[in-house]
């Protein structure tokens, strides 16, 4: 019973400080005016050299379109365990897609990038539309996209 308490006890502390070393973090898409389909989004988390380290989310359920979001799909591979329990639906002209997680606190202020890739049917694919250092300075700023991305905002 001993041996019980002792591995839940350190399942608690480790459990206790992930969460003490991780921070809530939203991000806002805000797409431009377009004439289209619903666009398929990648947000996307890279290195100080550009290597993608992971997915944070994507937008659109048809993992079919999934190439189309290139620089994503090159990082992830397309392997469906990068992607599993990450996907919504596809999100239509002029409107905004907001996802709030926990990101570990090693990640801002340390390099890494937030990308955003863009894609709509039968229109232009944009690889990297959004690259933001992640950074506290740049909480709360936004910055513009070069496709269908109007606007993009992290905040903590």
């Amino acid at each position: 019973m001993r041996k019980y308490f002792v591995v839940l006890g350190l399942a608690l502390a480790m459990v206790f400080s992930a969460a003490a070393s991780a921070r809530e973090v939203t991000f806002n898409t805000q797409l431009t005016n377009y004439r289209g389909d619903g666009a398929y989004l990648a947000i996307y988390l890279t290195d100080s050299n550009g290597v993608y380290q992971g997915t944070l989310w994507i937008a659109g359920q048809d993992s079919e379109y999934y190439k189309h979001l290139r620089g994503w799909a090159r990082g992830s591979r397309m392997r469906r365990a990068e992607y599993d329990g990450l996907t919504g639906a596809s999100v239509t002209s002029g409107r905004a897609l907001k996802i709030t997680m926990n990101l570990d606190d090693a990640f801002i202020d340390s390099g890494y990038e937030i990308h955003v890739d863009s894609a709509v049917e039968d229109m232009r694919d944009n690889r990297s539309d959004v690259v933001v250092p992640l950074t506290t300075d740049g909480a709360g700023k936004p910055v513009s996209g070069r496709g269908y991305v109007e606007s993009f905002t992290y905040n903590f």
